[in-house]
């Protein structure tokens, strides 16, 4: 869901700001005035490849930046969140400003801020939550939040791969238990056919490399080296060929502290003689505790130094067994490391290989007979998903195809069609193909959605299987350009009822010409393109408007002017909207 949108220097847009409502919001303007421009703002926020020409001319770059929320409980975001479309435009700094987009999230809902900057000589730079990113990585992040309904490059309606998913959202329960027995399968059958021709592979192993695998399997057997005991023989080795000056050094410490006249000694005098002294200055008693504590570690000292020097033995024979094993296992690491963990890593690749050879026949069948029977499960997982797609997709074109009447598609409809796919073709989401098919009119050839050439024709097929959909879309925010070209009438009020209706799951934003439509926003913002001064660059201004200025804008609308009798037309029509 959009939180906010900022525009900087994109096309004739200088400086702007979108906060569009959780449910239906509306952009209205003249035709030219630069609605376009905030389109593909939205789209650069959503991965769409920069393009240096809608750099506002006579600037260095533009920068679109935008706050989403991605959350699987929009509804009830919704209702956390109040708008009172009444929102004076005035611009000074004091502008008082009734409406409130209160976006309280709940716990489910995670934020995303994006930047993306494109400067004019075609650099592109992108930013994720305040982290640099990469444009394909806004494409995983924000794609899949958005679909730009009319804008054939972004609507996911248009990828054929994405059809079989949104029959099965719809489907839900109907359809999830075979799915995900189907998936299971799948992996089966994946994971068994991996274990076969690693078996296969290893019984055509030649016999040269299995030479060289059980010349290595003896030669590292024969020292058995254990995990950890090199680098423990390596520690008592440096300890042994330094036993002698360790020795020395353990004995002249615990001399130096213990002996006669040594430091424990003058310790204990030097607190005989503070504890002796007149009781006349209590510092001479701190002395001496901390004189005490000294000692006490002093002898601890002492005491770990006398077994230090007790613990130390040198046999010149172990040396020299200790000497040669580290050699010995530093010639494994020559030959199979670099570090005896990569030898040991060997020492197990090389055995399961023989064991594999040695006993590959009986292998190799049990391996083939696993596969044959995650196969042979896969198939029943297979017809019983197909089955229950072939049952769920009537009922999901018939719901589709009542919503395309309330919009008077003159008698077009969609069909789901279902066909197996190869063996080979399978995927771990389906065993056959899914598509939607449109047909313009009863009696025509039902054709791709893909080859439907109407930006508005396919923005009304796509509002229909949105609202079936319902909360069951994962797509959060849904933007429609085109949707009402050609409309009028009775159409227009029909396409503004179903928008409603698909506001209350989605956060809807609509680029539209028609009066029926807009009144039906919860918010509605205006496009306006002021004309500078003679030789100066126009701009293009977002407004959100408030009461007033909405019926104004509603009025122009209706009849290209804001006399009273278009103002009055305008006034019943928002009333009879907002109730």
């Amino acid at each position: 869901m959009i939180d906010e949108i900022h525009v900087k220097n994109v096309a004739l847009i200088r400086d702007a700001v979108l906060m569009p409502s959780t449910g239906l919001t509306v952009l209205t303007g003249e035709t030219g005035a630069g609605k376009t421009a905030l389109l593909s703002a939205c789209k650069l926020l959503c991965g769409e490849r920069g393009d240096a020409t809608a750099v506002r001319e006579g600037e260095t770059d533009l920068l679109v930046e935008g706050r989403f929320f991605s959350s699987d409980t929009i509804a009830a975001l919704a209702t956390d969140t109040t708008t009172d479309t009444t929102t004076t435009t005035d611009t000074t700094t004091d502008t008082t400003t009734d409406t409130t987009t209160d976006t309280t999230t709940d716990t489910a809902a995670e934020e995303h801020v994006v930047s993306r900057r494109v400067s004019a000589d075609g650099r592109s730079r992108v930013s994720i939550n305040g982290t640099m990113a990469s444009v394909s990585e806004l494409q995983s992040v924000i794609g899949p939040l958005v679909d730009l309904c009319g804008q054939h490059e972004h609507q996911q309606l248009l990828k054929t791969n994405t059809h079989v998913g949104l029959l099965d959202a719809w489907a839900g329960e109907g359809v999830f238990p075979a799915y995900e027995a189907y998936r299971l399968a799948f992996k089966q059958t994946e994971e068994a056919a991996t274990e076969l021709q690693r078996i296969q592979d290893a019984s055509s192993a030649s016999a040269t490399k299995l030479e060289e695998t059980r010349f290595m399997l003896n030669r590292i057997d024969a020292l058995n080296p254990q995990e950890g005991e090199y680098d423990e023989l390596v520690t008592l080795l440096s300890k042994a060929e330094h036993a002698e000056a360790l020795a020395v050094a353990s004995e002249t410490v615990y001399a130096a502290l213990s002996a006669e006249e040594g430091a424990i000694d003058a310790v204990h005098k030097a607190v005989a003689i503070l504890d002796g002294a007149p009781a006349v200055d209590e510092k001479f008693g701190e002395l001496a505790t901390s004189l005490r504590e000294a000692g006490f570690l002093l002898e601890d000292v002492s005491r770990e130094a006398r077994n230090y020097r007790d613990a130390i033995e040198f046999d010149p024979h172990i040396l020299e067994a200790n000497q040669e094993r580290v050699a010995a296992f530093q010639g494994l690491m020559r030959s199979f490391g670099p570090r005896m963990e990569d030898v040991l890593a060997k020492r197990e690749e090389a055995a399961a290989l023989v064991a594999l050879v040695d006993d590959s026949e009986e292998k190799l069948r049990v391996a083939q007979k696993a596969l044959d029977e995650a196969e042979e499960a896969l198939f029943v997982a297979a017809a019983a998903l197909d089955a229950a797609r072939q049952k769920a997709a009537p009922r999901f074109a018939e719901e589709v195809n009542e919503q395309l009447a309330r919009l008077e598609m003159a008698g077009a409809s969609i069909l789901c069609s279902i066909k197996p796919l190869e063996r080979s073709q399978w995927t771990k989401t389906t065993p056959s193909h899914v598509e939607f098919l449109f047909q313009a009119a009863e009696g025509m050839q039902a054709r791709p959605l893909v080859r439907i050439a109407s930006g508005g024709e396919i923005s009304r097929v796509m509002l229909a299987i949105k609202v079936v959909l319902g909360k069951a879309d994962k797509v959060d925010t849904l933007i429609f350009d085109e949707i009402d070209a050609g409309v009028g009438g009775a159409t227009g009020l029909a396409l503004a009822s179903v928008l409603a209706d698909l506001a209350k799951t989605h956060q809807v934003i609509v680029v539209t010409h028609l009066a029926q439509i807009a009144v039906a926003g919860q918010v509605h913002y205006q496009v306006i393109k002021r004309e500078s001064d003679a030789g100066s660059i126009p701009e293009t201004d977002i407004f959100a408007l408030d009461t007033e200025s909405r019926v104004q804008e509603i009025a122009r609308m209706l009849s290209g002017d804001t006399g009273e009798i278009s103002l009055e037309h305008a006034r019943e029509m928002l009333a009879k909207a907002q109730n």
